[in-house]
């Protein structure tokens, strides 16, 4: 009786595996004929801000070993990163919820943890900061020449395109931002990671201050962009600024924002936790661009500040759906009185899928083609890869899903060979893609500045 009822599993689990392959390649095929329906203009050129930095990539739970530093009876949230005490707490906080943070460290105990970080095994160098990485994907999809904001040294340059231009070399050197990665399921004490992400520390003086923002100005008049990107300015966030200078810096950068003329901006959210940065953002900032990029835990972040003069300093690793939506059109309808350019995209970035809303009237083209793309290059960049590989991927989202968390909401039956759904709603058309989520990953820094820009190119 055993031995046929064995065969029965074994037979079983056979063909859920083979089904479910099967299925997921039809759903690759599917975002690929979407992607390849669209070429990209040879001619783009995109103006990028702001920052560089050196990343060291490392374990995080391994680092706390090497130090020395046990996992905190309770977890806390810090604003900034003085002592060892406050250190452990933060972490625990953004691994407990699954959540990315970056937090400026004070320099000497910088230095310290730099230096333990420096021995340990199967560490990463690479290029970093928000806009050379944006960049370097703009590049990589056919941009024709990128320019930076940021002055970098020959070693730091060497490892981009020819065709990415930075404002200067350096003569200081490259400053180092060290990325905490940890994966789903770690677990340190008694807390436990349920997703892959990472936690950023750092004692950088210069890309907070907006070094090179006068510079950017100067040199976008010749550069002559299609789009200009402005990033990073989470290095703002819980900076120790003397008083009024974080304002004056982003009164600057406003008036770079008014002065662009015809040409799409776009703005790429990031983890805050400070109030007044929120504020200033929503007074400097936003009102002056045309298209925001976030993800799912900074758009609750921005939307309750909006609605509720508060924020939101983590949020649910993994939203619904129809909660995200809402959320969009939420932030939207906010902005439609606040915004002064005038808000015409938004583009949200999940672990399970890509969302972007596209006013009717603007100038955003192809949307079902550059939310195909986005989801792709969320896999590509995970693993590392060029191509695809259905097998070493899996879908979070649902077969269908409801538009709105509203009760009498419709549902949308996901098609696996026309994964991409589009619909229109009042002055917007709203698109979601799932993501074919790499289960072999290599990387999880830097995902949001290559998922964010990927479509742009197709879009202008």
């Amino acid at each position: 009786m055993f031995l046929p009822f064995l065969i029965a599993i074994v037979a079983y689990i056979y063909l859920k595996n083979r089904n479910e392959k099967v299925y997921l390649e039809r759903v690759l095929k599917g975002l690929l004929k979407r992607e390849q329906s669209v070429n990209v203009s040879k001619n783009i050129r995109v103006a990028v801000g702001f920052g560089s930095c050196m990343d060291i990539i490392i374990d995080g739970l391994a680092l706390f070993e090497k130090l020395g530093y046990q996992p905190p009876d309770e977890v806390a949230h810090h604003d900034l990163i003085e002592d060892k005490h406050k250190f452990r707490e933060t972490f625990a906080y953004f691994m407990k919820e699954g959540a990315a943070a970056e937090r400026f460290m004070e320099p000497k105990l910088f230095k310290t943890v730099l230096d333990v970080a420096r021995t340990l095994e199967n560490i990463i160098w690479r290029p970093g900061g928000n806009a050379p990485m944006m960049g370097k994907r703009l590049s990589l999809e056919g941009a024709h020449e990128v320019l930076i904001a940021s002055n970098a040294s020959k070693e730091y340059m060497s490892y981009f395109p020819a065709n990415m231009k930075f404002l200067g070399e350096s003569d200081h050197g490259d400053d180092i931002h060290l990325i905490l990665e940890f994966k789903v399921g770690d677990q340190w004490g008694k807390y436990t990671a349920p997703r892959a992400n990472r936690f950023i520390v750092h004692s950088d003086v210069n890309n907070p201050k907006l070094r090179y923002l006068e510079q950017f100005h100067e040199a976008l008049a010749s550069f002559k962009p299609h789009l200009v990107i402005a990033s990073a300015l989470q290095m703002l966030d819980n900076f120790p600024f003397e008083d009024g200078e974080r304002e004056k810096r982003l009164g600057v950068l406003q008036e770079l924002l008014e002065s662009i003329d015809a040409v799409p901006v776009h703005f790429e959210m990031a983890s805050f936790s400070e109030k007044a940065m929120m504020r200033s953002l929503l007074k400097y900032v936003i009102p002056f661009v045309t298209s925001i990029g976030m993800n799912e835990q900074e758009l609750p972040n921005i939307v309750n500040m909006l609605k509720y003069g508060d924020i939101v300093t983590v949020a649910d690793a993994n939203p619904r759906t129809a909660h995200v939506l809402d959320a969009m059109r939420s932030l939207y309808s906010e902005m439609k009185e606040k915004s002064i350019r005038g808000l015409e995209r938004i583009h949200i970035h999940t672990l399970a899928f890509q969302a972007i809303l596209t006013k009717k009237a603007s100038k955003w083209k192809n949307r079902l083609a550059a939310v195909a793309k986005a989801s792709l290059v969320a896999n590509r960049y995970i693993c590392n890869s060029k191509h695809v590989d259905a097998s070493k991927a899996k879908l979070l989202m649902d077969d269908s899903f409801a538009v709105s968390a509203d009760e009498n909401s419709s549902r949308i039956t996901f098609k696996p060979d026309e994964p991409v759904s589009c619909w229109d709603e009042d002055d917007y058309e709203l698109c979601v893609a799932p993501v074919l989520v790499c289960t072999d990953i290599y990387q999880t820094a830097g995902g949001g500045d290559n998922v964010s820009p990927s479509g742009f190119l197709l879009q202008l």
